[in-house]
């Protein structure tokens, strides 16, 4: 056994070497443990909290709605003991009002009569009303005439019925009723007040307030503020409250997100008020002692894990630190292919079983793909030289003939010095197409070679149009396929100024633009229909078998073989007015070209 271990220490297999690096493993569960424990202890505080919530809130429902059903008594005994039993032509009820307001004057701001006219039967304490004041348009009022089965209770405002003496105002709830009441043995309609003395259910909620956290604050079924803590900063707008939405939520408990912050919301409803008592409690304030707990649970995490680092510590040294340095040769490796140079012999070999056997196995690759590489290399080459020559064979020979027939001509009809001019042309013309095999030229001698294509056809046509030539000299020693001018011309001869009744024009134009190359051949010919210059770069433009020379197509075929991308032909072309056809063309040096392809 102890032989084994030594055996199988040597060899350093990688599958064993890895197995003891499951010591990672206790880190993620010591880990998962601490966050699962920390969560559970935050969600125990947090279901905790919330049902000392609720209870809170039982509570204040509870004493609110004891003092609710205290004012609805005192308003039930003054409706029904004494407004309903008296003619009020005779009796007056201002004693009782007085005794009924007296014992309850700790709750009470002032009890008021009214008729649905607007005027006072009887009023405690009694007072002097207030100069304009309309009851009639007083939202209790309205609400008590309007629905008159109802006990209308309304959110907190200042008492402003009755001048004070002392010039004090005070904060008022009000609940109004509608009420019978007896004149001459009539009954007509009337309105009760009693107002509640809002610093009753102030003091309620500030008790409940005082201390814990979170707060608990009191609203109407519409969402209108009745009590809450930071009520003063609300309504200057400092502070938000999502009162709206809790005033539509159900009874019970939920969670929210408001304005940026997590808190969690108990609802519950007031009795015959419709009141919503709201318990908010931000999540962040559930468990002040929490931070105490995270903090030691972080520090015994942060010694066990030290610990388990430094004992995982030379394992994992030795087991990345033979893949490291295949991982580094490999890099190097990949860029190699880069600069296309690739070494076998950089690739490292060492580690355990598996790893050598992995450097080995990537060596031989290396072998292989070069191989491979160089193989496609000089296949893409001789591939791209067949479809070049393939295209640049597709020369029409007509303008050779024609060309040999009009110098016949000539040197019969003796214009000897015509016909020297013509052959001296096109000897310059066919040495530029040969160009020594190249297919990449100088711009300049492409040039040469276009111009001497239309001193011929000049003679030809016996002047019947004009050439200008303007080349920009900066791209004249840039690289360019060869004889790609040559057959834009013969389309603008033959399919544009040919048969023109006037004189017609052909200019060529090259010059640079934002960083490409730009020839431009125009003529003033009849243009190309739309739809045929909408083929012209096709397939189709092949099959139809029309056209002088290599034709549009070819060109543009030779180009985009060449350089890809984005380059080519772009044709422009309106009726009676002419046609340009613009080569696009990369910006390289010849002098670079040659380098980069070896050529002299």
């Amino acid at each position: 056994m102890p032989g084994f271990i030594r055996d199988g220490y040597k060899k350093r297999s990688l599958q064993w070497t890895i197995s003891l690096s499951f010591t990672a493993i206790s880190v993620i569960s010591i880990a998962a443990m601490a966050i699962a424990f920390y969560t559970h202890s935050i969600n125990t505080i947090r279901e905790n909290t919330i049902k000392e919530n609720e209870q809170i809130v039982d509570q204040v429902s509870w004493n609110l709605n004891s003092y609710i059903r205290n004012m609805m008594s005192i308003s039930d005994t003054m409706c029904y003991s004494v407004i309903k039993n008296r003619n009020l032509t005779a009796e007056r009820i201002n004693k009782e009002m007085n005794l009924l307001y007296d014992a309850n004057k700790d709750n009470l701001t002032s009890i008021v009569c009214a008729t649905e006219d607007g005027a006072i039967v009887a009023a405690s304490p009694v007072s002097s009303r207030k100069q304009g004041v309309d009851l009639k348009k007083q939202e209790w009022f309205t609400k008590a005439c309007d629905e008159i089965e109802n006990l209308h209770f309304s959110t907190p405002h200042v008492q402003n019925i009755f001048d004070n003496s002392n010039y004090r105002y005070f904060w008022v709830v009000s609940l109004s009723r509608n009420v019978e009441l007896t004149y001459f043995g009539n009954v007509q309609n009337g309105v009760l007040l009693v107002d509640m003395n809002y610093s009753g259910i102030e003091q309620m909620f500030e008790k409940v307030n005082g201390g814990g956290v979170g707060f608990i604050y009191l609203c109407d079924g519409d969402g209108r503020i009745i009590y809450h803590p930071m009520q003063k900063a609300i309504y200057a707008g400092l502070v938000k409250e999502n009162n709206k939405i809790h005033a539509d939520h159900p009874d019970g408990a939920f969670s929210e997100t408001f304005d940026g912050q997590e808190r969690d919301v108990v609802v519950k409803t007031v009795g015959y008020t419709g009141w919503k008592i709201i318990s908010v409690t931000p999540t962040s304030e559930l468990a002040p002692d929490m931070g105490q707990m995270r903090n030691y649970m972080l520090m015994v995490a942060v010694i066990v894990l030290v610990l388990i680092i430094f004992g995982n510590y030379f394992i994992s040294y030795v087991v990345t630190d033979p893949i490291r340095k295949l991982e580094e040769s490999i890099t190097y490796l990949e860029e190699g292919f880069t600069g296309n140079v690739m070494n076998e012999d950089d690739i490292f070999i060492g580690g355990s079983h598996e790893i050598r056997h992995l450097g080995r196995t990537i060596k031989s690759m290396i072998r292989q793909m070069r191989k491979l590489t160089d193989d496609m290399v000089r296949e893409q080459k001789a591939k791209r030289k067949s479809e070049l020559d393939a295209l640049q064979s597709q020369i029409n020979p007509h303008f050779l003939y024609n060309t040999l027939d009009s110098v016949v001509w000539m040197i019969e009809g003796e214009r000897y010095k015509d016909a020297i001019s013509m052959v001296t042309a096109l000897a310059q013309l066919f040495r530029i197409s040969l160009s020594k095999g190249n297919n990449i030229i100088p711009i300049k001698d492409e040039i040469i070679h276009a111009r001497n294509y239309l001193n011929i056809q000049k003679v030809r046509f016996k002047n019947k149009f004009s050439a200008q030539i303007d080349i920009d000299p900066s791209i004249e020693n840039c690289a360019t396929i060869k004889l790609i001018v040559q057959p834009l011309l013969e389309n603008a001869i033959y399919y544009g100024v040919e048969h023109m009744d006037g004189e017609g024009e052909i200019k060529i134009k090259g010059y640079e633009k934002d960083g490409d190359i730009y020839i431009a051949v125009s003529d003033n010919g009849m243009g190309i229909p739309e739809d045929t210059l909408a083929t012209l770069l096709t397939d189709k433009a092949r099959s139809r078998g029309k056209g002088s020379g290599i034709g549009l197509w070819n060109v543009n075929e030779r180009i985009q073989t060449y350089f890809k991308g984005e380059y080519g032909l772009i044709i422009e072309s309106e009726l009676d007015e002419g046609t340009t056809v613009t080569i696009h063309l990369p910006k390289v040096p010849i002098d670079e070209y040659r380098k980069e392809d070896g050529s002299k």
